[in-house]
């Protein structure tokens, strides 16, 4: 039965104060909990209460909390005192509940602070849990057994096999043929082909396949990369809530409602609301959101990077202790200086570690002030003063400098350029890290990398072919021209084709139906064991499955129905579309330190226990909450924009301004949309 706005309203309203409509209307009874209570009641003419060692009193007033006292000098104030007293109040509260809170608020410091990875953060969380008594084994690890596991790990298998066949390496032509040099043209074609690659890729691999694409098509059109990578992170968000498999906040709701006993998402349950969005997203980046972006001057790399000041020539003269030495026995590299060229009778050698120095050498090097003063301690060796290097002093026909991206399921995130012996290991050497809007250059070698840091490299041009294939590190200097394997791009496509279809029409269970897909291309050799392994973001798995768990958590200790009857006893007057839109907020606040797909698992919970206490369709909450986290569009932590961030030389505040007005247009379609498709 559908209800109306009012309706639900009175009957929440009811709720609240402890009786069914049609009763008589009980004294309502509160806890007094806070002194600062005990000043308002006190305020009140009538029945007075105060806090004393006989325990707690009890206060007849059916307005309170919503009536301010006569007088009372906090009164504008009272709304947020009122979510104080949800938590505050002993009413309800039990140590299990409080252990649940306290754990979140952990990890979302810890997401914060960064001080650990996402994974580890996640475990951690599971051990408390079960330490506590709070799950039982088999529950903290039951979120690694869902089928939405099984559905993410098969698409990641599948977007691999696409880009290894060569199948997306045509995408870069056709925006150059559609879109010419317009920029508005370019915005809209980039936007349609990566929001319609998304619904069935995996965000983050759909912006890392564009971006060199992209990149190669704004230095053809002269279109600034700034006004088009801002809009091809959002169109990969957009293209994301189209169907089930096209994010994993959306696999992960769907198992969360499966656990619940609701029936899961189908696999096009959100194309009208995310058709809808991504009209909306378009639209406004072509006439609206490209105005807000900037248009940075032109700058080489060693400009962009602040790197001008850090390069210097060391002469090697006669009778230096140098001479003979290979650069790893040199002892540059332990005063911080990096050996980045040698010039040797007019040629420049790039300077491997096995490089043997000579007399007459000029070393062009990567070192900050303090450590080239140090080499005034070697025997043998003189600085260059005024000297000014940059970009062509380090290119040559056989070496090359270019940009590389650090990806969220790389294995180089939490080490640094030392531990990992970058040079050694790469055959490369990193000479600074392009961060949130930021050169970091000094300390190069001891600084951790993060998800999204660009790499400033210089190597020779054939490693850089070599390192093009490399999951850990995306190379941005070129697009990525993967030969086109006919036939096995043919059998990558048919795969995922009928993937959607037979799971789509519910044949078989979507998760059998992309597992059977990720073995076709495994099978047919359109990418093998090793790389399918690769291609799977481990991290991501990990998360997803500890945070189903923490939603278990929260319904086996009633901290969702906890927290729901405090919602709904704060903000049930008001009508159902601000609980609604409260909710759409809260998730997207969550999303900033958190992960989109834990932000929807630890809002569900409490929005289904709502909404069933409010007397409403709980699938409809569940949608809203799972779509709101993936609509957020307001910082730069989601990893696709975290991708684009470092090519675009973004500012943060960049991303507010663009993002903000387009995440509040799209919370307004799903306040629209939601109780149309889905009624309440």
């Amino acid at each position: 039965m559908t209800r109306s706005p009012c309706s639900i309203a009175l009957r929440a309203t009811a709720l609240m104060h402890g009786f069914n409509p049609g009763t008589s209307p009980p004294p309502v009874r509160m806890p007094i909990v806070l002194d600062i209570g005990g000043y308002f009641r006190g305020q009140r003419q009538g029945k007075q209460a105060t806090q004393g060692t006989e325990g707690t009193k009890e206060t007849t007033n059916p307005l309170y909390p919503f009536a301010p006292p006569p007088l009372c000098p906090f009164a504008p104030f009272l709304p947020l005192l009122s979510i104080a007293r949800i938590f505050f109040t002993l009413e309800g509260m039990t140590w299990e509940i409080g252990f649940v809170f306290a754990t979140l608020l952990a990890v979302v410091v810890l997401f914060v602070l960064e001080w650990l990875s996402v994974d580890i953060i996640t475990l951690l969380l599971l051990v408390a849990l079960v330490v506590a008594g709070i799950l039982t084994p088999e529950d903290a690890f039951s979120g690694f057994a869902n089928e939405i596991i099984i559905i993410l790990a098969s698409v990641f298998v599948l977007s691999g096999a696409l880009l290894e066949t060569g199948v997306m390496d045509g995408l870069g032509d056709v925006i150059w043929k559609l879109g010419g040099t317009s920029r508005n043209r370019i915005l809209l074609f980039v936007m349609l082909l990566t929001s319609a690659t998304s619904a069935f890729m995996n965000n983050t691999t759909t912006t890392a396949v564009f971006l060199p694409a992209v990149l190669a098509v704004c230095r053809k059109s002269k279109v600034s990369p700034s006004k088009v990578l801002i809009p091809l992170s959002f169109a990969s968000i957009l293209g994301g809530t189209c169907t089930l498999v096209g994010t994993s906040t959306n696999v992960a709701a769907s198992g969360f409602l499966s656990r619940a006993g609701m029936q899961p998402f189908s696999l096009f349950e959100f194309l009208p609301v995310g058709l809808a969005a991504c009209v909306l997203g378009i639209v406004y980046m072509i006439f609206v959101g490209h105005r807000l972006l900037p248009s940075p001057k032109e700058a080489t790399l060693t400009e962009e990077y602040e790197i001008k000041e850090y390069l210097s020539e060391i002469v090697v003269t006669s009778g230096s202790t140098l001479a003979g030495k290979p650069v790893r026995e040199s002892g540059l590299g332990e005063k911080g200086i990096t050996v980045l060229e040698v010039m040797r009778r007019k040629q420049k050698i790039y300077a491997e570690s096995d490089t043997v120095l000579e007399e007459g050498d000029v070393l062009i090097v990567n070192a900050p002030r303090q450590s080239l003063l140090l080499v005034k301690e070697i025997r043998g060796v003189e600085i260059k003063v005024d000297v000014k290097l940059g970009d062509k002093d380090l290119i040559t026909s056989t070496i090359k400098i270019v940009e590389a991206i650090v990806m969220p399921q790389s294995a180089l995130i939490g080490s640094t350029i030392k531990e990992l012996d970058f040079r050694n290991r790469f055959g490369v050497t990193a000479l600074a890290i392009y961060r949130k809007g930021q050169s970091l250059a000094e300390k190069l070698a001891t600084i951790p990398l993060k998800v999204g840091d660009v790499l400033l490299l210089q190597g020779r041009i054939e490693q850089f072919d070599t390192l093009s294939g490399n999951p850990d590190l995306w190379v941005l200097e070129e697009m990525h021209h993967v030969p086109f394997r006919r036939r096995k791009g043919i059998y990558a496509v048919a795969a995922l084709g009928l993937a959607v279809v037979v799971g789509g029409l519910e044949i078989i269970p979507l998760s059998l139906a992309f597992l059977a897909a990720a073995l076709v291309v495994i099978l047919t050799k359109c990418i093998t064991n090793e790389e399918a392994y690769g291609f799977i973001d481990w991290r991501l798995l990990i998360l997803i499955g500890g945070m189903t768990s923490f939603g278990i958590a929260m319904d086996k200790t009633g901290a969702a129905e906890f927290a729901s009857t405090g919602i709904v006893s704060w903000l049930a007057p008001l009508g159902i579309y601000p609980i609604m839109l409260g909710f759409a907020v809260l998730t997207i606040a969550l999303t900033q330190p958190m992960s989109n797909a834990s932000a929807a698992l630890v809002v569900l919970p409490v929005a289904i226990s709502t909404a069933a206490k409010l007397g409403v369709e709980p699938r409809s909450f569940a949608i809203l909450v799972t779509l709101a986290a993936s609509l957020s569009f307001i910082t730069p932590l989601e990893p696709s924009c975290l991708i684009v961030f470092g090519p675009g030389k973004y500012k943060f505040r960049h991303f507010v301004t663009v993002g903000l007005p387009l995440t509040a247009a799209a919370v307004g379609i799903l306040l629209l949309l939601v109780p149309m498709l889905w009624p309440l």
